[in-house]
């Protein structure tokens, strides 16, 4: 793996963020929705095309969001990802590390 795309520490604050300090120095702060709202499984993935090609500004995402989303564990998939479950019941989102940088927030946005 090349430094961009190795974390060296991953700090989750299953209610908050997750801050991945990167091999390279670079810090990537996710907030909890927004890693939620990115899962990468295929249906999330339909899910967020579909609303690029409607335009629509509402994006609903398979899960239960009867309460406000939390992370409710995170486990390392070999040494490229990390599968996060959710308080959603949904558990199929697998973050590889690569994924993680290519969609790490520019500070004030997300």
């Amino acid at each position: 793996m090349t430094p961009e795309i190795t974390p060296i520490r991953l700090d989750l604050k299953k209610d908050e963020k997750l801050e991945i300090q990167w091999q390279d120095g670079r810090v990537c702060i996710y907030s909890i929705g927004y890693l939620r709202s990115m899962c990468p499984c295929a249906q999330c993935k339909l899910v967020r095309e579909g609303d690029r090609k409607s335009k629509s500004l509402l994006r609903i995402l398979p899960g239960n969001y009867a309460s406000p989303v939390t992370a409710v564990a995170a486990e390392l998939v070999g040494n490229y990802a990390l599968r996060i479950d959710w308080s959603d019941s949904h558990a199929t989102g697998i973050y590889s590390f690569q994924y993680l940088r290519d969609i790490c927030p520019v500070a004030g946005r997300e």
